[in-house]
Order: structure tokens, then sequence, then C-alpha cells
């Protein structure tokens, strides 16, 4: 089993960034890359960004250039830093850990933290 704990959501204005963090414990050596997903209301949950242990990222189209994920492996943290936000990027911000053969699998998943991006 795999915990994973997020924080660092809130309010912000349009334009303004936040940084999101997720500490992982237990057995994270059964996963090989990270990733945050969101959801906003009434609609799918999106992938936003993955990391693997190695530091290799992706990134969802509409977060390219806003958004960086990094890790600290010596902390278990996996970090997502949004710059220049916008309301559309309102949802409830997932952490998971999971797989990757040819595609991203997510395991587990935390409790998600709320981001609201308005004026």
């Amino acid at each position: 089993q795999v915990q994973l704990v997020e924080s660092g959501g809130g309010l912000v204005q349009p334009g303004e960034s936040l940084r999101l963090s997720c500490v992982a414990s237990g057995n994270i050596f059964s996963t090989n890359i990270m990733g945050w997903y969101r959801q906003a209301p009434g609609k799918e949950r999106d992938l936003v960004a993955t990391i693997t242990r190695t530091g290799t990222t992706n990134y969802g189209d509409s977060v390219k250039g806003r958004f960086t994920v990094s890790r600290d492996n010596a902390k278990n943290t996996v970090y997502l830093q949004m710059n220049s936000l916008k309301p559309e990027d309102t949802a409830v911000y997932y952490c998971t850990a999971g797989t990757f053969s040819g595609t991203y699998s997510p395991i587990y998943w935390g409790q998600g933290t709320q981001v609201t991006v308005s004026s």
C-alpha cells in the first residue's frame, strides 16, 4: 500500500501562483511514476502531469508552459508548481502513484486538494 497526502491548495486570483505538495509513504517502491490529476465540477478527471522516478516529465496540453512537476526522492515528495493560473484551472487536484507501461496507470490516489482561481 502507498499513502498519498496532498497540501497547498487554496483560493487565488487569476495570474497568481500556487504550489501543491504530495508526500508519499508506504511501499512506494512498488510504483515507478507519480502524477497529478484534476477534476472540475461536472467534468471528467484529467491528467495534469506525470513524473518518473528519474525525473522524466509529461504534461497535459492545457497546462504546458504554466505548470511544472518535480520530485524530491529523498523526501518522497512530489510538487506541482502552478503559474499564471486561470479560472479554468479551478478543480480538485489529486496526487497519484502508479506504473507506466506505454501509458500511465494510477494505482493509488490522495484525498485531493481544492484549487480555486477567481477574482
